[in-house]
């Protein structure tokens, strides 16, 4: 059955909000759509390419899209004057917005160069940082001489200007220097914004919490918060979600169930984001009662996002309430347009999650029917819905297929990725299948998702079953940056004595 499956506006943006930009979505995401420090509600409302016709001719972002290749960026500014707008921080801000998500750099450094340069309205320290991040990002950091020869230029040139510089230019360079190749530059920036005497600030501090969240470096990430204290820093409602679903996805449900808490205590109204995370929360700690107190509030809001539906889709699914799931996808199946392959994903991983493989088939097939393309976390959804209907071959095909297509490294980062292939993983181990079970622990080890113990626990599982003693298990797991518990010890011992 599975395998036929296979076969076949006047103004809509004058609220603009000065806060984190969805909060899930750094979770199971980019890692920093949530340092988006200025966003407007067209620009979650109408996202890429979706404005209705009328918006379209008043929004000041659709005539920069839509230029001409080669054309300058002043002749939307000189149209949009034209027909009798006036340019204000507004209209600048929801492009920014929507330029970064297009990735179309250029014509945002360009917008940002003709801002500092004509002055429509008085530039203030946020466009200088714009100006510094695109150029950056246009050029690329390869280009910088010296420790941060082009930020410092553009810090001179605010002196010059008599702005003071605050932490949100020393956010902006954090977040670019943010990878891997690049975070050595960080303690130098650090030194620099105390050079500055710009005082700690939470934001600078949620986002250094972030990026070690990210790396699944909860050592790291508790020594930026002592940090943090040390320095007598409040924590504010973002450092206690970074922290709550840091401790959530390393399975320290105890430490995220007390920052939970103080979320609840330290939020400000109702929040859509904020509630986003409350779902994804209490989804992995199983409290069905205050999940079920939070998709109430998330339907009195104006406005319900699929992205919510689908976040509360998932978070029945993982408390094993499958009926409360599908009444929320038929709910926004009757008043949203199902027109993503994200949104049957959601059900689908539900579905797959309890081995109902046979629902899972038929929403894959309604899916298809839809027009909607299947892709690589589908596919790697419905492997582990095989392998939970001990449908082994079919689940190894289904990957094979899954691994045809194009996987961004934001997605085999992503949390439902990770968590998807690790259930995989953990089967393999059971089956005591070696060479599989390494061959996608490799995966999470390039995510660094083995620093956790229990990854690795289950990779020494997998050996146990098939009576093969690694010595070397022990060191990788240390290497690795993952610390050895009571399990880990116990499971070595137990692989040595069937050795023998």
């Amino acid at each position: 059955m599975l395998a036929l499956a296979f076969g076949p506006s006047r103004r809509c943006i004058q609220a603009i909000h000065h806060r984190a930009h969805t909060i899930s979505s750094l979770f199971t995401q980019s890692p920093f759509s949530y340092f988006r420090f200025l966003c407007t509600e067209a620009a979650e409302k109408f996202p890429q390419g979706s404005l209705p016709v009328k918006a379209e001719a008043e929004c000041l972002s659709y005539r920069i899209e839509k230029l001409p290749r080669g054309q300058p960026v002043v002749c939307a500014f000189q149209s949009w004057m034209g027909d009798g707008f006036p340019i204000h921080r507004g209209e600048i801000y929801h492009a920014i917005n929507r330029l970064r998500k297009l990735k179309m750099y250029k014509r945002a450094l360009e917008m940002m160069e003709w801002v500092i340069r004509e002055r429509p309205y008085k530039p203030k320290e946020l466009e200088y940082s714009y100006l510094l991040e695109f150029t950056t990002r246009f050029h690329g950091m390869s280009r910088e001489k010296g420790v941060v020869r082009l930020p410092l230029t553009y810090m001179k040139k605010m002196r010059e200007l008599g702005y003071a510089i605050s932490h949100l230019v020393f956010n902006r360079l954090i977040i670019l220097h943010s990878s891997p190749s690049r975070r050595k530059m960080i303690p130098k920036i650090l030194t620099q914004m105390k050079a500055d005497k710009v005082g700690p600030h939470v934001s600078t501090y949620n986002v250094l919490m972030k990026i070690e969240a990210n790396e699944h470096n909860i050592e790291g990430l508790a020594k930026v918060y002592s940090e943090m204290h040390r320095k007598k820093v409040e924590p504010n409602e973002v450092s206690y979600c970074i922290l709550a679903i840091a401790h959530a996805v390393a399975r320290l449900y105890t430490a995220a169930e007390a920052y939970v808490e103080s979320i609840e205590k330290s939020a400000t109204g109702s929040n859509w984001s904020t509630l986003d995370l409350l779902l994804i929360l209490y989804g992995y700690l199983g409290k069905a009662k205050e999940l079920e107190r939070t998709w109430c509030v998330v339907k009195d809001l104006p406005h319900i996002r699929s992205k919510s539906y689908m976040l509360a889709i998932e978070a029945f699914g993982r408390i094993g309430q499958l009926s409360r799931a599908e009444e929320l996808w038929s709910e926004m199946k009757s008043t949203k347009e199902l027109k993503t392959t994200e949104q049957y994903n959601s059900l689908i991983s539900v579905y797959c999650k309890h081995g109902s493989i046979n629902k899972a088939s038929a929403l894959f097939k309604e899916m298809v029917a839809s027009r909607c393309r299947p892709n690589a976390i589908t596919y790697r959804h419905l492997a582990l819905g095989c392998m939970k209907a001990n449908l082994v071959n079919e689940a190894l095909r289904t990957l094979d297929m899954g691994s045809r297509s194009t996987t961004s490294a934001k997605v085999r980062k992503s949390t439902p990725w990770l968590e998807t292939t690790l259930s995989i993983v953990e089967i393999f181990a059971e089956k005591g299948d070696v060479v599989n079970a390494e061959k996608y622990f490799g995966e999470l080890a390039q995510a660094k998702y083995t620093r956790y113990t229990f990854v690795y626990n289950t990779l020494i599982k997998a050996y146990l079953k098939a009576k093969v003693c690694d010595p070397n298990l022990l060191r990788r797991m240390i290497l690795g940056g993952a610390r050895p518990d009571a399990e880990t010890y116990s499971l070595i011992k137990l692989a040595e004595q069937v050795q023998r």
